[in-house]
């Protein structure tokens, strides 16, 4: 698979508001299958394993079975690779843009300027 077609298998896999809900499931620590399911009410146990498949496919989740139960781990390493090839650059430019535009807002450093401010 090449790195655009894994790219897009990662955004199908965070478009959807399930599954991004099951990465926060499991942000802090992996869950079962079954406590994904529980947490989820709304969804048949069909569904959530449908939903972690894509999860699983773009590589957001590690499965390890343990005897008869099915844990759910993150993989953070693609989302860490989205934020080094768009987030962090697009977030520094925006920043060096800010940084451009506030300096074109101060007040000239002008000797009548520095008179005006002594005097308050």
């Amino acid at each position: 698979m090449s790195t655009e077609d894994a790219y897009d298998v990662l955004f199908k896999a965070l478009g959807h508001r399930v599954r991004r809900r099951i990465l926060d499931l499991i942000k802090d620590g992996p869950q079962t299958t079954g406590a994904l399911c529980a947490a989820l009410t709304a969804l048949d146990r069909c569904t959530v394993m449908q939903h972690l498949a894509v999860l699983e496919k773009a590589g957001l989740v590690v499965v390890e079975r343990r005897g008869r139960e099915r844990w759910n781990h993150l993989d953070a390493l693609p989302i860490h690779d989205v934020q080094k090839r768009w987030i962090g650059p697009y977030a520094a430019h925006a920043i060096a843009m800010l940084e451009g535009m506030e300096r074109l807002g101060e007040p000239d450093a002008s000797p009548a300027r520095a008179d005006a401010d002594s005097k308050v």
